[in-house]
Parts: structure tokens; C-alpha cells; sequence
């Protein structure tokens, strides 16, 4: 019975926890890195797709420019997107995912204006700045909004290094001092001062006190792991006790 007794024990000491995965639906799949869902493929698109006329935008203004903190933004973007593109490649076949290989309209029209513009001129410098400028304002924000929510541990970091390498970008492209921030509609406002359904409300100290008196039986009380251990090697004591005592019982009659 003292092997019947050790077997137990280690069957419960060693038994790992169960955790159930739950489902996120049929759009998500699951890898090594955690889900991949809707979101991190997104995510991939639209940084290979920011590098397709960012990385040529940054040329330009080396090339078109004489402003030498216009031509310092445009050797951050070439250096920024190719770096970027290198994980994004990586990242994508890893996980499956098709990337493109041309700008979408929007971004061809930018391009074309940078074109179009006048070599060494302010109009070149002002479409230079601005452009990409809301662009990136845009995308910073979209970053923020994957990293905060994915399951995905490969897309957390990626997610990470691109606010990192977005960031660099609008504080390069700001401090040419050619950003118009009077245009509201390619860089919004902040709506700090609007509420946030997702900020939580701070509780006041009578509440506080009811949740801590409701939540203090169970602090102090026994886990639900233990008593079941304590079941178990109970019953396996009572039943070496038991049969110890019926060998005695046959020895001495």
C-alpha cells in the first residue's frame, strides 16, 4: 500500500493543469507564436505595402531635394523600410501570408506628385513632408491598435519594431518644419478630451470595502487542488490502514 500511496502523490504533483484554448473563430489559426488571425495578416499587407512607395518616396527626397533635413527624412525612410521589409518577408513566409508588389492609387498619385514637382523647389520639399507625414500618422495608429490586441507573439514584436521604425519617421519628417498640422484632415486632432468606453472607471472606497469582503472568503480559503490531494492520500492512508489492520487481525486470531 506504500507504493499505492507513492504512485498517487506523484500522479498529482506531476499532472500539468488543464487550460482550455479557447476558439476565436474560423479566421484564426493556430501557430507555435500563438493565433494568427485577420489582423496580424493586415498587419503584414500594409507594412510591405507602405514599403512599396515609402523606400522610393525616400529616394526622391535624397535625389529632388535641397533642403538637408528633407534629404536627412528621406535617408531614415530608405533606411527604415528596408529593414522593415526584411522582417516582413520573413515574417509573411513563415506564416503563409501573400504580400504585394505594387502601390495601391492612393499611394502611385503621391508618388507621382513628388515626381511632378520641381527639383529643388519648395513644392517638392512642402508634398514631401506632408504626404508622408499623414501617412504615417495613420499607419502609427493602426500599429498601436494590433500590438495592444494580438495573441500573436511573432506579431507582437514585429508590431513593436514598426511603431519603433514609424515613430523615427514622423519625428524626422516633423522636424524639417515643413508639416502643415493646420490640416486637420490629413493629420486629425487627438480626441484626448472625448471619454474612452475602454478607460475603466475607478471604483469609490465603499465598493472597494464590498468587493474585498466578498473576495475575502476566497483568498483565505483552501484551493480546490489541495482538497482534492488531501481526498486522495486521505483514502489511500485509510486504505493501507485498513489492510494493515487485517494482517494482523490473520496473524493473531
Amino acid at each position: 500500500m506504500r507504493i499505492l500511496l507513492v504512485v498517487l502523490t506523484t500522479l498529482l504533483l506531476s499532472a500539468p493543469p488543464a487550460t482550455a484554448q479557447p476558439d476565436l473563430g474560423p479566421d484564426y489559426e493556430q501557430t507555435r507564436f500563438g493565433p494568427m488571425g485577420p489582423a496580424g495578416r493586415d498587419l503584414l499587407q500594409k507594412v510591405a505595402l507602405a514599403g512599396l512607395w515609402e523606400g522610393p518616396a525616400g529616394r526622391m527626397g535624397v535625389e529632388k531635394s535641397a533642403n538637408p533635413l528633407v534629404q536627412e527624412a528621406g535617408r531614415h525612410l530608405i533606411e527604415g523600410h528596408a529593414d522593415l521589409d526584411r522582417r516582413t518577408v520573413e515574417l509573411a513566409r513563415t506564416f503563409g501570408i501573400t504580400l504585394p508588389t505594387q502601390p495601391n492609387a492612393d499611394q502611385q498619385g503621391w508618388l507621382d506628385e513628388m515626381r511632378t514637382a520641381p527639383a529643388r523647389s519648395q513644392e517638392f520639399d512642402r508634398i514631401f513632408a506632408n504626404r508622408l507625414r499623414a501617412a504615417h500618422g495613420a499607419v502609427y495608429k493602426f500599429l498601436a491598435t494590433v500590438r495592444t490586441g494580438t495573441r500573436n507573439t511573432a506579431i507582437r514584436d514585429y508590431a513593436e519594431v514598426c511603431m519603433s521604425t514609424v515613430l523615427d519617421h514622423i519625428q524626422v519628417l516633423e522636424a524639417t518644419g515643413l508639416v502643415d498640422f493646420n490640416d486637420t484632415e490629413a493629420i486629425p486632432l487627438a480626441l484626448v478630451a472625448q471619454p474612452s468606453p475602454a478607460t475603466p472607471s475607478i471604483p469609490s472606497p465603499r465598493a472597494q470595502q464590498s468587493v474585498s469582503q466578498v473576495r475575502q472568503p476566497q483568498d483565505d480559503g483552501v484551493p480546490d487542488g489541495l482538497i482534492g490531494f488531501g481526498v486522495l492520500a486521505a483514502a489511500a492512508v485509510g486504505i493501507w490502514l485498513w489492510s494493515g489492520g487485517r494482517s494482523s487481525r490473520k496473524m493473531h486470531p
